[in-house]
């Protein structure tokens, strides 16, 4: 196969968006969320991987949820513990997405009472309980961040396998 045959290849696969993301808590275990302004639901803090920077997951979990998102737009640099989920999204209007959740920890009220919201990115921010979530976080990204919290109240090592919320394999 020649260099011109591989290239043609490679352009013909389809295409995956990646994100990833951190599961930040409170004392109470309530969840932090944060209402961007370019969508209408609320979100864990984080983003798309940038693939073409060679970015890992891990590290787009820093940039974007601990560094970007946090650092720039809530205020807060997390570094990302443990794996908690993996979930495939199918698409619809747009290419499937695997989005990756990671432990953010549980925060001080001293650092809750550092998060500051940066504007043009977000509108706002909250503390929300487990029960809060399907209301603010609609569908499988609600369903995500579940599975995510069942990992971590459960103990057991390794992250949930998901296809848009629901455990893999399931029906």
């Amino acid at each position: 196969m020649t260099t011109t045959d591989y290239a043609t290849y490679l352009a013909g696969l389809p295409r995956v968006l990646a994100a990833a993301a951190v599961l930040l808590r409170d004392a109470a275990g309530r969840v932090l969320v944060v209402e961007p302004d370019y969508r209408p639901h609320w979100s864990l803090p984080g983003g798309t991987i940038e693939s073409d920077a060679g970015e890992t997951p891990r590290q787009a979990a820093r940039r974007e949820a601990a560094r970007r998102e946090a650092a720039e737009e809530i205020g807060l640099d997390v570094e990302p513990g443990a794996l908690l989920a993996v979930d495939w999204v199918p698409g619809t209007d747009r290419p499937p997405i695997v989005a990756y959740v990671y432990d953010g920890g549980v925060l001080s009220a001293e650092r809750l009472a550092r998060v500051r919201v940066r504007e043009g990115e977000l509108l706002s921010w909250k503390l929300i309980g487990r029960d809060g979530i399907p209301a603010h976080l609609p569908g499988g990204r609600g369903l995500r961040v579940l599975a995510a919290l069942d990992v971590l109240e459960s103990g057991r090592a390794g992250p949930a396998e998901l296809v848009d919320g629901r455990p893999a394999g399931s029906a």
